[in-house]
């Protein structure tokens, strides 16, 4: 089948050549040139496992090409996937101008039938407007389909998420789009949610609402075992072991980051508010998150006593591991509020420096864990590489001014740590 992604970015990338190693045509159109140009030299804009290997086996096979020109990709494509972002005014609200301009600039070079899929994380009836944008701006009577088809995609683990899903949602409104559409994910061995539009839409924005409520949950609980002496991980595993509420997102930590989480759970408050309901256990949730990143600065504030002048290693910029994505990382809030009270700050990340040297300033970037240690008051752990694990920390202990980790995301054994002689500081235990 003749695809097209329009958007070239994480979602877009992705798929595209996910669909192109399923056998289909795949042409991915993005308006940045440079990003077209790079891909085309097979230079991946950024980091996940198993992509670059996959985008040049189907370059190289001819099923996966790029290009800037979007009536190159909508007049050799049946399937037309919006892949654009819808990144977060203000007030939460989702911004939708990219999903118009795609829209009309589809509706402007339709030549005959095709299905335009909302692959994008969009508010529940936004397919109605694309449907309404196509038609005020096709220039020929074509007859088409608007289809949602929302993505579960997490960053880290993309590749195996989108060819071993959980589930497939599709919102259709015609016999024919839904056929093409279950022709398109031939291949795949996931059970399929066919529905109508306005409830796929909505699907996308409750299951990453409900998954930050679960982490601001099991965050809120580690704040109890705190106060009470109980261990937050055995508390979980005590919880996760009912099939009702599950083991997945009960790990405590930091708090939740990323650019999913954040912004669907501000754009589905939004929606809620627009539709006069006050949705305000996903408000408490938000609260929770952003009280967690303030709590953890605390414990290294409390733990150095006086911060101003000290040194701070920070292990972990990017908002989880394998990935290199900055977008509303936990550690920039870290440590920009460790910063404005006074501390040095080093960092290291295994991916994400070349990005955050973007983000972050006036901090010291490490080329290793160790380096980040050397001569450090306080070692914080904010995002949980593998690396971090298995790092040697007796060699972390004689390089620190002092062997004090505090651990954001609690990789370490809090027993161990102490027979080793760190003072250890972690969430919930």
């Amino acid at each position: 089948m003749n695809i097209c992604i329009v958007g070239a970015g994480y979602v877009g990338l992705v798929t595209g050549a996910c669909f192109a190693d399923l056998g289909h045509k795949v042409i991915c159109v993005d308006n940045d040139r440079k990003k077209i140009e790079a891909l085309k030299k097979l230079k991946m804009p950024f980091y996940e496992k198993g992509l670059h290997d996959m985008v040049k086996r189907n370059v190289k096979a001819k099923r996966l090409s790029f290009s800037s020109r979007i009536e190159e990709g909508v007049k050799k494509s049946i399937v037309i996937f919006i892949c654009v972002g819808t990144p977060p005014r203000p007030s939460g609200e989702a911004d939708l101008s990219s999903i118009e301009h795609v829209a009309t600039e589809v509706a402007r070079n339709l030549s005959s039938y095709c299905i335009v899929v909302e692959k994008s994380t969009v508010p529940v009836k936004t397919g109605k407007w694309v449907e309404h944008t196509i038609k005020l701006n096709a220039r020929k009577k074509v007859k088409f389909d608007v289809a949602s088809n929302p993505e579960f995609l997490r960053e880290g683990t993309a590749i195996d998420d989108f060819l071993h899903p959980d589930r497939i949602v599709i919102g259709v409104e015609s016999k024919k789009a839904e056929k093409i559409l279950l022709d398109l994910y031939k291949g795949i061995d996931a059970e399929v949610v066919v529905t109508d539009i306005k409830s796929a839409e909505l699907i996308k924005h409750a299951s990453n609402s409900f998954l930050a409520t679960k982490i601001s949950f099991i965050n809120s609980v580690a704040n109890i075992c705190e106060r009470t002496g109980a261990n937050i991980a055995e508390v979980a595993h005590g919880m996760g072991l009912d099939t009702r509420i599950g083991k997945s997102f009960l790990r405590s930590g930091i708090g939740y980051g990323g650019f999913c989480f954040p912004k669907d759970l501000d754009a589905f408050i939004h929606i809620s508010g627009k539709l006069g309901y006050d949705f305000g256990i996903l408000k408490a949730a938000r609260k929770v998150n952003e009280e967690q990143k303030a709590l953890f600065v605390r414990k290294i504030e409390e733990a150095l006593w006086i911060v101003k002048a000290k040194t701070v290693g920070i292990l972990g910029l990017a908002f989880k591991p394998n990935t290199d994505d900055m977008r509303f990382a936990p550690s920039i809030d870290i440590i920009d509020s460790l910063k404005e009270n006074g501390a040095k700050i080093k960092v290291y990340d295994p991916q994400a420096m070349e990005k955050a040297r973007g983000v972050l300033k006036g901090v010291t970037f490490c080329k290793d864990p160790y380096e980040a240690a050397m001569n450090s008051d306080a070692l914080a752990i904010v995002t949980e590489w593998h690396e971090f694990e298995v790092m040697d920390l007796d060699r972390i202990k004689k390089l620190m001014k002092k062997p004090l980790v505090v651990d954001g995301r609690n990789i370490f054994d809090p027993q161990r740590m102490k027979e080793m002689g760190f003072e250890y500081i972690s969430i919930g235990r």
